[in-house]
This record gives structure tokens, sequence and C-alpha cells, in this order.
């Protein structure tokens, strides 16, 4: 009989934002099991969408040069903005009450400020390496 070892596979390392990113994700899928049907399958599904979109251009940028990241940060940001509406609307038809929509909006800006940073970081780069002499 073959004896199958037991130990837990070591942890992902993942950078922060995707981290984070991934937790407000799993905390958007319990809410979005909860709304409403006239929502859940409209801008609960482009939501969610929406979100794992931003993992996949975040994962993509992570394996890519620093003069390649930049769009996938870009587009990653742009989806964030565009969650954040769509929450709002969420919000303003009564299809989340204010704890819900606060508690997911103060999340999605946490990522939205962390993408903006790495975004910063890599124009800085960019335009060092860029710079003549």
């Amino acid at each position: 009989m073959m004896k199958f070892m037991t130990t837990k596979p070591p942890p992902a390392s993942i950078l922060p934002v995707l981290g984070k990113l991934k937790s407000v994700y799993i905390l958007w899928h319990s809410y979005h099991n909860i709304l409403a049907k006239i929502h859940r399958y409209s801008l609960g599904e482009r939501i969610d969408c929406l979100f794992v979109e931003i993992i996949e251009a975040i994962s993509i940028a992570t394996f890519l040069s620093k003069e390649e990241k930049l769009p996938w940060v870009r587009l990653a940001r742009r989806k964030v903005d565009t969650i954040k509406i769509l929450l709002m609307v969420l919000w303003e038809t009564k299809s989340f009450d204010n704890k819900k929509y606060i508690v997911l909006s103060e999340k999605i800006e946490e990522v939205g400020k962390m993408l903006g940073g790495w975004q910063g970081q890599l124009t800085a780069q960019l335009a060092k390496q860029n710079s003549p002499g």
C-alpha cells in the first residue's frame, strides 16, 4: 500500500495586490450569491467578470518586463474604477445595503490605491530608464 505525505504544500507567494484582490473577490462572491435576481444575472455577473479580468491582468503583469507591465496595470485600474461605479448602482438601487456597500467599496478602493502605487513606480522607473545621460 502506498503511503501519502500529509504535509501541506507551501503557500504560493503572490503579490500583495493580488492577495488583497483575491480576498475582496471572495467577499464579493458571498454578496453576489444573495443579490436579487434582477441584478444577480446582469450587474452582478458583470462585476464578477470584471473581478476575474482584473485578477488575470495582474497575473499577466507579474511575469512581464517593466515596459510590458504598465498597460496591464492600467487596464486593471480601469476595471477597478468600473467595479466602483457598478457597485454604486447596486447600492443606489437598494440591491446592496449600506454595510455591504461600504465594506466592499473600502476594500476595492484599497486595491485601486495599490494598483495606483504600482503604476506610479513603473512610470517612474521607465522615465528614469529613458532619461538622457
